[in-house]
């Protein structure tokens, strides 16, 4: 394979590739992979450019130069960008790409260009591109910049092998520019864009594999976010201790109860994720401040442990007050007859390929959680990857940053596109 611009080759650089078995399906499997493994090299390349740009959520300059990056890779396929504003003003510009016929309903392929990695974790950690092994390390190498970059290697393949579907679809691209942080407004503008309807929601999360099993995402949790104040009476520790309620205290006795709402039979979760209170050691804290989530598939069992919640708000026996509030809620993806259907193709076609597919049920949240309505939903369509989040490593290798795995392109564009081609042809 020619290099690209001087660098090395795949085959140089040591990254295998496996040739899938040609067999006539919708489109040939072999003219993709030759196609695709032509075009990887080009792929990696925007990925690593993708890469070397920070996009921590709040770092506006950098979610945006990435978004501008986004709009120039896409722009010879002939897709037109338009950059929406965030609601939140500390946070970038949304993407949204588009190309062909608009009358139509869209396939709608997600994806996000922010991280969870502030510039100065990224230089602590000396976390930045880095071939490995099999492995390209790097910021959102797997989420979500290498989930772009399949997006960009799909259609530069169908453009090639099958132009005339390439052309004859309405393609929707829809970057997030605050997928890590979960808000509504991404969500309404891709609505807007779709004018309420999409022919397929695509997410391009990263895909895990297990062995030979390669994780398809076919639901994920709904989550609600609580708040608990407790507010109890100051007073002097040292002469009047004992006019005092601690609200420290009286918050703590509460929360082993409320984190034992959990209940691993309904799948559900309750996390108390923070607290803190008082001021200076001379007095008896007045404050008390607990953030804590719930999770569950059912909405009926977020719902439940809601009202379990709540009910221990009022007054406790030492006279403290304890105040809960719902301060964000984000809707489950449940699987239904639509999202099993996309399964069912995807896994079909991943039998003649040699891929053995497994629908998961996924604890985290994705802009699946939002955008399940448009249409039909599948999720983890990205390249294999793991440890997203993670900047750090170790000497004893126990710890290493997030990757992805460049060899899983190629397999996962073919499945992908030969899937795709019986959505947007043969799929009623």
């Amino acid at each position: 394979m020619p290099s690209l611009s001087g660098r090395p080759s795949l085959v140089q650089i040591g990254i295998p590739f496996r040739i899938i078995e040609a067999k006539l399906i919708f489109m040939d499997s072999a003219k993709l992979t030759h196609s695709a493994q032509k075009h990887l090299l080009e792929a990696l390349d925007w990925l690593r450019r993708m890469v070397e740009i920070n996009s921590f959520t709040t770092n506006v300059a950098g979610v945006n130069a990435l978004g501008r990056l986004t709009a120039e890779c896409f722009e010879p396929l002939g897709f037109k960008a338009q950059f929406m504003a965030s609601s939140v003003p500390k946070y970038g510009h949304h993407l949204f790409l588009s190309r062909g016929p608009t009358g139509s309903q869209p396939i709608v392929l997600v994806t996000h260009l922010d991280t969870v990695f502030p510039p100065e974790e990224e230089m602590r950690n000396d976390f930045k591109w880095q071939f490995e092994g099999e492995r390209i390390y790097g910021p959102g190498s797997v989420d979500n910049k290498g989930g772009t970059a399949l997006i960009w290697l799909m259609l530069r393949v169908l453009q090639e092998v099958n132009p005339t579907l390439f052309e004859s679809t309405h393609w929707l691209i829809a970057a997030n520019s605050a997928e890590e942080v979960i808000g509504s407004d991404f969500a309404e503008r891709t609505r807007d864009l779709c004018s309420g309807t999409a022919r397929a929601v695509l997410v391009f999360e990263g895909g895990p594999r297990d062995g030979s099993d390669w994780h398809l995402v076919t639901s994920r949790k709904g989550r609600a976010e609580y708040r608990i104040t407790c507010t109890g009476r100051a007073a002097h520790a040292g002469s009047n201790h004992g006019l005092g309620i601690n609200a420290v205290v009286e918050l703590a006795l509460v929360l082993p109860q409320i984190a034992a709402l959990t209940d691993a039979a309904r799948e559900l979760t309750v996390n108390v994720a923070s607290i803190h209170g008082g001021t200076v050691l001379n007095r008896v804290p007045h404050e008390a401040v607990s953030d804590l989530e719930i999770r569950a598939f059912d909405p009926v069992a977020l719902s439940d442990a809601g009202t379990a919640l709540e009910s221990h708000g009022g007054i406790t026996e030492a006279g403290a007050t304890l105040h809960i509030e719902c301060v964000g809620q984000t809707q489950a993806w449940p699987s239904g007859v639509g999202t099993q259907a996309l399964f069912e193709i995807w896994a079909r076609h991943a039998e003649v390929l040699g891929i053995h597919t497994i629908s998961m049920k996924r604890g985290g949240l994705s802009d699946a959680n939002y955008l399940c309505q448009l249409g039909p939903t599948l999720d983890a369509l990205g390249p294999v990857g793991g440890n997203a989040h993670c900047s750090e490593r170790s000497a004893d290798g126990c710890k290493l940053p997030e990757y992805v795995e460049p060899e899983s392109f190629v397999p996962k564009c073919v499945l992908n596109l030969l899937a795709l081609d019986e959505v947007c042809c043969g799929w009623q």
